[in-house]
């Protein structure tokens, strides 16, 4: 079989030669000739006179229980596959991010109080976007609000009846997300001028267990890029070095975990919008199956890749975070029909009866850290008892193109209402990719939709023999902020599929997806890892998160903004 992604060599652009491109993509003549090329430089053109027989999938839905996917015989009897064996030694050495449980104890102990909590977040949130280079964590933060809900925490606390495990502690929500009271910008400046009447599902959940919700985080405008660049609320930077790029689009909720200012977050994923940030952050996040969460209160940006999923400091908080989020929703009919929602109570003690898919020529196809870092994080895990086994995915740069095509254009479409009367307020990546976007023929979407058919039915042959499929979260770490690309932003075509690679997949299919710390670059960027699962396999994929959090020895970020005492 021959693997057929490849690096891109195109000229990467600063601010001055993205705007005069983006004129010139918006003229009536000369548009379209360049539209053309770039396609063509992309290689989505072979949507046109693609050869396929397999009839459109248009949402990656599937049943609850495959029979094309039958559950792995352990290697002999004694060895159970999701071995429930816990853990008895501790984690490695190195930094412990503080977690939910730090919070709950600290108010068990009348150390700190909710109130307490929300007061050091104000100081140190207002602390992190100060001097040259502030994190712009946060969209908008009401602290009135806040203060409201930190009261009514405490007060339960005093009275001693506490909601639960999440009461009192901080969480932070993308700002792709309704939250009452909050406006929702989708990262834009004209956008989200009239609040929210509604919590989206998601944030209701965490209302209801007694989270603080903390504010609206900072995104990538639309959600249409994988940087984090924000031209209108200011850049997120990466905790862990910040003249670099936090990952997008989900940039905000990765910063506010990686710095401290939160210990969960949540995030939204149309083509690794949780998984980049939460690699290049080195922090854990998950793209749950589709229509596992719950997309109401979530304005639509794309229908048949949207996934909402949690960002989160540790495995522990990542799963708790899923499992309370996720379910049945009586808004969203797509969430119906799924199995129970389940996690470990503890870290599994052992990965004994997994065996975890390597296609050797993708996973290789990063920088030499990336790989490297993935490498021994891979050696690690078959330590803990995982069986190692190579795979082969066909037609991996057909998917990519079907994704591009399927998440442009469904995004072209929720732009379309606003688009003439608002094309200059976006930011100029916005713009580029909403005028590639539109390029898209309906022929060639439902083309790109016959691909996810057949893109479907190959990971199901792969799943047929492993449980699960390894590959590095991104294909390079964090890129630096380049002086020339602000103060409007530039475009790296060639970057960004780089740090796509390993993305796009799971997107276009629907399969569970988490990325998790794998160690550093010799700058101190983090590397990310990540586990593509068969469907409902969550359960699975935070295994082999802790897993690998017990041998991953983490390193504290540059920027640090701690709420609780150490």
């Amino acid at each position: 079989m021959t693997y057929d992604l490849r690096s891109l060599q195109l000229p990467r652009l600063g601010s001055r030669p993205l705007r005069l491109l983006v004129r010139a993509l918006e003229l009536p003549v000369i548009g379209p000739l360049l539209v053309e090329k770039l396609r063509r430089d992309g290689g989505v053109n072979r949507l046109r006179a693609l050869d396929i027989r397999e009839p459109p999938t248009f949402l990656p839905q599937h049943p609850p229980d495959d029979p094309d996917i039958p559950a792995l015989a352990p290697d002999d009897g004694r060895n159970v596959p999701y071995a429930d064996t816990v853990a008895s030694s501790p984690g490695p050495s190195g930094f412990r991010f503080h977690c939910t449980r730090d919070f709950v104890e600290a108010y068990r102990r009348q150390a700190l109080t909710p109130v307490d909590v929300a007061e050091r977040f104000l100081s140190q949130w207002r602390a992190s976007d100060e001097g040259p280079r502030p994190l712009r964590a946060f969209i908008s933060v009401r602290t009135d609000d806040l203060h409201q809900q930190a009261r009514a925490s405490a007060d339960r606390w005093r009275r001693g009846v506490p909601l639960g495990p999440w009461d009192g502690v901080p969480v932070a929500i993308k700002d792709e997300v309704d939250v009452a009271g909050y406006g929702t910008t989708l990262g834009t400046r004209f956008l989200g001028r009239v609040p929210a009447s509604n919590d989206a599902t998601v944030v209701a959940r965490l209302r209801t267990a007694g989270a603080l919700i903390v504010g609206k985080a900072n995104m990538h405008e639309f959600g249409i890029n994988v940087t984090g660049f924000n031209p209108h609320h200011g850049t997120a930077r990466n905790p862990y070095h910040d003249e670099h790029y936090a990952g997008g689009s989900s940039s905000g909720p990765a910063v506010a975990v990686a710095s401290g200012l939160v210990p969960v977050a949540i995030g939204a994923d149309g083509g690794g919008s949780i998984r980049i940030p939460a690699a290049f952050c080195g922090v854990v996040g998950l793209k749950p199956t589709f229509g596992r969460v719950s997309e109401y209160g979530v304005p639509p940006l794309v229908w048949s890749v949207a996934h909402i999923g949690p960002i989160a400091a540790s495995a522990a908080d990542c799963a708790a975070a899923y499992a309370l989020i996720a379910g049945d929703d009586s808004h969203d009919p797509g969430t119906y029909g799924h199995p129970p929602v389940s996690v470990d109570s503890a870290p599994p003690g052992s990965l004994r009866g997994i065996r975890l898919g390597v296609y050797r020529a993708w996973f290789s196809h990063a920088a030499p850290a990336v790989v490297a870092r993935c490498e021994e994080t891979l050696d690690a895990l078959a330590a803990a008892g995982a069986d190692i086994t190579d795979v082969e995915i066909p037609e991996l740069d057909l998917q990519r193109v079907a994704h591009v095509a399927i998440i442009t254009g469904e995004m072209a479409s929720a732009v379309a209402p606003f688009y003439s009367a608002h094309r200059q307020d976006f930011a100029l990546d916005t713009r580029l990719n909403i005028r590639l976007a539109q390029s898209f023929a309906a022929a060639e979407l439902v083309s790109a939709a016959r691909v996810r058919t057949k893109t479907m039915a190959m990971w199901r042959e792969v799943f047929r023999t492993v449980h699960a499929v390894v590959t590095p979260a991104t294909g390079q770490v964090a890129p630096v902020i380049r002086p020339e690309s602000l103060p409007d932003g530039g475009s790296d075509l060639a970057a960004t599929t780089e740090i796509m690679r390993f993305a796009f997949a799971p997107n276009l299919t629907g399969h569970p997806a988490i990325s998790f710390p794998a160690g550093y670059d010799a700058r101190g960027l983090p590397v990310g890892m990540q586990v593509i699962g068969r469907p409902w396999s969550e359960r699975l994929l935070f295994r082999l998160a802790a897993a690998a959090e017990r041998v991953v020895v983490r390193h504290p970020p540059q920027r640090r903004y701690a709420l609780l005492d150490d």
